[in-house]
């Protein structure tokens, strides 16, 4: 059966491919392939340029044909390898043994043998992987990022100056302003997103345990801990981890993890502070022709994106934290399951996709319902006691707090009309009267 959008298992596959799609040149198989391959091949022309004695005689011109392996990389390509790999029950000697065939049309048969020369499997994979996520993150993931983040800073701009009544426990509190309760998300993602840039993308290479045995028991004299980090940070652009196991330990790309973890978790509280704002009628939504928000009641027009970057987000999260926790324990000098664990790091960044369009598809839906955010103040003129017990402790007044706490602990009304009577039975002067009367839900909003 052809794999469809239709009878995939995942839905990153299957209903949401569309908005996933940029993600399969990193974290698909092929893509995973291709990576190998290119790891392969820069390896071999720093052998060359290095260089090693057998290879003095490689000349320069022939370094482009060996990138074209890599940077004209195909689909059909990739098919070969997997055929390879059906022999080799390998997945890496696969890509060796494909790129040695590549040599062979080179005419460069004689040196195929220097084609992952004192490597083990995880040079190749721990470098490849962590340059495929550097690349998915800036390539991908940061514009999507930067995409929600523009959003929510406009809407910030726009709804500076509208006055909200807060609520903290879910109860009236002191009034606030609707763009400054958004602003509050896009400081928090800009402080989060800050600390992503200080994570390297670090890359185990090494040897068979880490320790560059096999190239040094072939090139003594060669100081092969330098080679390989001017290799991994010069040739590749990622951090060279040293000393390690065979394995990388994975807690840069923890970090990496649990920071991304970071940022999906406010937006998820974004999507539920906005949802709720929906549900009291702060916000309407865009109608869209022919859209239907329930098969049963026809008036509804539910913030279905809200909840669909919530859940999406919610499973994003779950994959990372697993990621993070699982990846940085190995036994002894390595075991298989981070192999098998890492195949999955592109599912959590698709769901994170998919859940940042529909974050920003649900905030352009929104229309400000200005009449009942002025309801809502109007309607709890007790938040002004605050307010006003504060003055009164400025004025040296006696028990102010206690007075405020008396007329607004009732479960009568606290009105403007009530409020202004009460202000006229303290004894404080008409200046201090006047004051306290100007105060009203909507302008009582700070700084």
């Amino acid at each position: 059966m052809a794999l469809s959008p239709l009878n995939a298992i995942s839905p990153i596959d299957g209903r949401y491919r569309s908005k996933v799609e940029a993600l399969g040149n990193y974290f698909s198989e092929e893509a995973l392939i291709k990576y190998r391959v290119l790891v392969e091949v820069e390896y071999f022309i720093a052998l060359c340029e290095l260089p090693l004695p057998q290879l003095e005689s490689v000349s320069n011109s022939v370094f482009e044909d060996l990138r074209g392996i890599y940077k004209n990389f195909t689909a059909v390509d990739a098919s070969a390898i997997k055929e390879i790999e059906k022999v080799t029950n390998h997945d890496v000697k696969a890509v060796e043994y494909f790129i040695k065939d590549k040599f062979d049309a080179l005419e460069l048969s004689a040196y195929k043998e220097f084609i992952h020369f004192g490597l083990t499997s995880q040079d190749i994979n721990n470098t490849a992987i962590p340059l495929s996520i550097k690349d998915a993150m800036n390539d991908v993931y940061v514009p999507e990022y930067l995409a929600v983040l523009e959003k929510i800073e406009g809407l910030a701009k726009d709804w500076a100056h509208i006055p909200m009544l807060a609520r903290t426990h879910g109860q009236p509190a002191s009034p606030t302003r609707l763009g400054k309760e958004i602003e509050v998300f896009a400081v928090r993602l800009k402080e989060q997103f800050n600390l992503l840039n200080d994570v390297p993308s670090a890359a185990k290479f090494g040897g068979a345990t880490g320790n560059f045995n096999a190239h040094k028991v072939a090139y003594p004299t060669i100081d092969w801990k330098a080679f390989g980090t001017k290799f991994v940070q010069e040739k590749l652009g990622l951090h060279h981890s040293f000393p390690t196991t065979q394995i990388e330990h994975y807690d840069h790309v923890a970090a990496l993890f649990d920071g991304l973890k970071r940022i999906n978790t406010i937006i998820i509280d974004l999507d539920r502070d906005i949802w709720t704002y929906v549900s009291m009628d702060y916000f309407k939504q865009k109608i869209k022709a022919g859209e239907v928000g329930s098969s049963a009641m026809p008036h509804k027009v539910n913030p279905i994106d809200f909840e669909n970057s919530e859940g999406n987000l919610g499973i994003a999260n779950a994959i990372f934290e697993h990621l993070s926790a699982k990846l940085p324990l190995s036994r002894l000098q390595r075991d298989l399951t981070d192999s098998t664990v890492l195949r999955n790091v592109g599912v959590p960044f698709g769901h994170t996709l998919i859940a940042f369009k529909s974050t920003v598809k649900g905030l352009g839906k929104l229309l400000l319902n200005e009449p009942k955010f002025a309801q809502d103040l109007e309607n709890n003129w007790a938040v002004v006691a605050e307010a006003i017990q504060t003055i009164l402790r400025r004025e040296s007044y006696p028990n102010p707090y206690e007075a405020l706490k008396g007329l607004t602990r009732t479960n009568e009304a606290i009105t403007q009309t009530s409020i202004s009577n009460f202000i006229d039975t303290l004894e404080v002067s008409d200046t201090i009267k006047s004051e306290l009367k100007a105060i009203t839900p909507s302008n009582y909003t700070g700084i």
